[in-house]
């Protein structure tokens, strides 16, 4: 079956009690086993749910891989994939990466002996000198948050593979519409499935998804040990937002790339990081790793100071000021003062994120509404 009807059907069979198209939301915290010391299909809904495992067949179906495992955030994924590692091991990740990733590979898996190094992706020469004989994970967002950036996967699989390492993708940006990693060599596949999975800014969660059963069972262990599960209710509101995924994808992405264009021919805007401009280092790359559009994700930066990237992200009407992204209304932030401002402000401008540098995520409202509010919040900040 193709994506979009794998993304209504693949663990969505009808209730087989009822034939609801919709399978029922199951809140059980516990399950009666046929005795004891003999287990059914589900215990403990820390350990299953049928809800859960639902959405998860769909989301490996979608990424192409064996399995998945739903999260209470994508935080929680990442998180559970570091504790793969142990004391002394190396993670090697981009520079192009979201600031709570930043945050956790910096203040939190260091206190148990994990160091990390962060080296520029999109250069693989340069991305080869961050690795060590300890590396054990290579961690990549593609594109990447909040610069844009194409890495390549089947590449950075390759380097990760030959020096023992695992690859993980942060693929929340691209979803698995336009990019699968698994298919390009990568290990694992983590989403933030607040964002395009989800779609409409009314569930937390995330994703972690494989394409080998043991590693799947070395995560599942990790997660039901430590328990960041994503819940019935939320799972339901995945399930549902999926459906429309490929749908919604497309069709934001096809406005974002008409605002990319129209903004890249503003005399008040420096420079666009839009990966379907031709004007962007990646856009080759692009073409090759994305299947047949580039994103609803877009930065730009302005010829101006850090109060005036501010000023305009708070003078917009339709994109609301706000983190996170993926959803059916278009936001706007400012990195630098918002998603990643868990960087230290040195590593800040080492990698590219300018105070000037402001992020939109484009919706689905109509373009011409969206490109008038750009306008007359770029206009105000001229008359200010």
């Amino acid at each position: 079956m193709k994506f979009r009807t794998r993304a209504i059907h693949a663990g969505n069979a009808p209730d087989p009690q009822t034939g609801a198209v919709v399978p029922p939301i199951h809140v059980a915290s516990t399950y009666v086993q046929p005795g004891a010391g003999q287990w059914g299909q589900f215990d403990y809904a820390r350990s299953g749910n049928p809800t859960r495992q639902a959405v998860e067949t769909t989301l490996a179906s979608l990424e192409s891989g064996c399995g998945a495992l739903a999260f209470a955030s994508g935080m929680a994924a990442i998180h559970c994939v570091t504790m793969l590692l142990q004391h002394s091991d190396h993670i090697l990740a981009g520079t192009d990466i979201y600031g709570g990733t930043y945050r956790l590979f910096h203040k939190i898996t260091p206190r148990a002996g994990i160091d990390i190094t962060l080296a520029d992706s999109t250069r693989l020469e340069a991305f080869t000198t961050g690795l060590t004989p300890r590396t054990r994970l290579v961690w990549i967002e593609n594109p990447g948050n909040p610069r844009l950036t194409i890495s390549d996967i089947r590449a950075c699989a390759e380097l990760a593979h030959q020096h023992g390492a695992l690859l993980g993708v942060d693929n929340t940006f691209a979803s698995p519409v336009l990019t699968r990693p698994l298919e390009l060599g990568a290990d694992i596949v983590m989403h933030s499935a607040t964002k395009y999975l989800g779609g409409h800014s009314d569930l937390l969660g995330g994703a972690l998804v494989v394409r080998d059963p043991e590693l799947l069972a070395r995560l599942y262990f990790v997660q039901n040990a430590t328990g960041g599960v994503l819940g019935p209710f939320d799972s339901f509101l995945l399930s549902r937002g999926l459906k429309t995924l490929d749908l919604r994808v497309r069709a934001q992405s096809a406005t974002a790339w008409q605002l990319a264009q129209w903004l890249a021919n503003d005399p008040r805007i420096d420079r666009v990081l839009y990966p379907g401009l031709p004007s962007h280092p990646g856009h080759a790359l692009a073409q090759r790793q994305m299947d047949g559009a580039f994103g609803a994700m877009l930065s730009f930066e302005l010829r101006g100071s850090f109060d005036q990237a501010r000023r305009v992200a708070q003078s917009t009407q339709l994109f609301q000021l706000a983190v996170s992204l993926g959803a059916v209304e278009s936001l706007i932030e400012q990195p630098a003062s918002m998603s990643h401002a868990s960087y230290d402000p040195s590593d800040r401008q080492r990698h590219g994120i300018s105070d000037g540098l402001i992020r939109l995520s484009v919706g689905l409202e109509d373009v011409a509404d969206l490109q008038h509010d750009l306008d007359q919040a770029l206009d105000a900040l001229d008359a200010g």
